[in-house]
């Protein structure tokens, strides 16, 4: 089937805005050249691609999965457009990033300011999502790379290993009895307990590190973000499971202590994660070799 990409262009265009006014307008054509398109391309495909009958354009089934697709194919494209813009010199460009609330502030914050300095007529987006959200953002072809807890497993991404992250358990004074201890796993389920999600990366590894030692623990509250655990830990609400980085200010203020276990935790890697067969620009290459080769404290 051999079809004009202008009409999936047009269909894109007509699908994201919900309006053939609107898509009309940014194509710089007229509103019946935009409503043909569609009608050709229905055509061509065999089936309805929007429901007409409702004030604003809605997606027919058919519809929302051929968006779907084309999406992905047309950041894909917007991508490969702004790479053959670049200069080689690294004079111009964009870098789209993608990583979570703790990776941006005790990672990649350092790296950001020293590629701005040096490369200051490059322009850098960071898209804040969870994990598994910057995946699913990497797959529409909407970012250059993603920066994740590792490991993954999916097969149209590969990935990089960058570093390894510590957590440790933290708790207040109040806790003041297992300051000098050190509890085994096991004793966990008896204090309450501040984890993270079950939908973040870092949760699903720590439950299965309890998994593969046979123990399973409910703990008192599951916040979205590593800094509330942070601070419910620091009011005595528990013993928080964070990133050593996110704790460390307070533990040598005296304001929290390290509860220290016999099987100790597992390290965490952080990676590059990103399109198996599609290339860099130039800028991602170069953002890339300092995330991997330098290192900043």
């Amino acid at each position: 089937m051999d079809i004009n990409f202008e009409l999936y262009k047009i269909f894109y265009h007509a699908a994201t805005t919900g309006s053939f006014s609107i898509a009309a307008n940014r194509l710089f054509i007229t509103q019946s050249a935009v409503s043909q398109a569609i009608k050709n391309l229905e055509t061509r495909l065999g089936t309805q691609l929007f429901f007409r009958k409702t004030r604003h354009l809605k997606l027919t089934r058919e519809g929302e999965l051929l968006l779907s697709h084309v999406e992905q194919a047309y950041n894909l494209l917007k991508s490969a457009e702004s790479k053959m813009a670049e200069l080689q010199d690294l004079q111009s460009g964009t870098i789209q990033v993608g990583a979570s609330d703790t990776i941006c502030k005790y990672f990649l914050i350092p790296y950001l300011q020293e590629f701005n300095r040096r490369y200051p007529k490059l322009k850098m987006k960071v898209i804040n999502r969870t994990s598994a959200q910057i995946l699913e953002i990497l797959k529409n072809g909407a970012l250059d790379f993603g920066i994740v807890t590792l490991p993954l497993n999916d097969p149209l991404i590969t990935t990089h290993v960058l570093t390894a992250v510590e957590d440790i358990l933290v708790a207040a004074p109040h806790f003041s009895e297992l300051r000098h201890r050190t509890l085994s796993l096991g004793d966990l389920a008896g204090y309450p307990l501040l984890f993270l999600e079950k939908t973040s990366a870092t949760r699903r590894n720590f439950d299965a590190y309890l998994s593969s030692k046979a123990l399973s623990v409910t703990p008192e509250l599951e916040l979205e973000s590593v800094d509330l655990l942070v601070e419910f830990a620091r009011i005595g609400l528990g013993i928080a499971h964070v990133q050593r980085e996110s704790a460390s200010t307070l533990i040598a203020a005296g304001e929290l202590f390290e509860v220290k276990v016999e099987e100790g935790l597992p390290l965490r890697h952080l990676g590059i994660a990103a399109l198996k067969n599609v290339p860099f620009s130039k800028a991602a290459e170069c953002f890339i070799a300092m995330l991997m080769n330098e290192t900043f404290t």
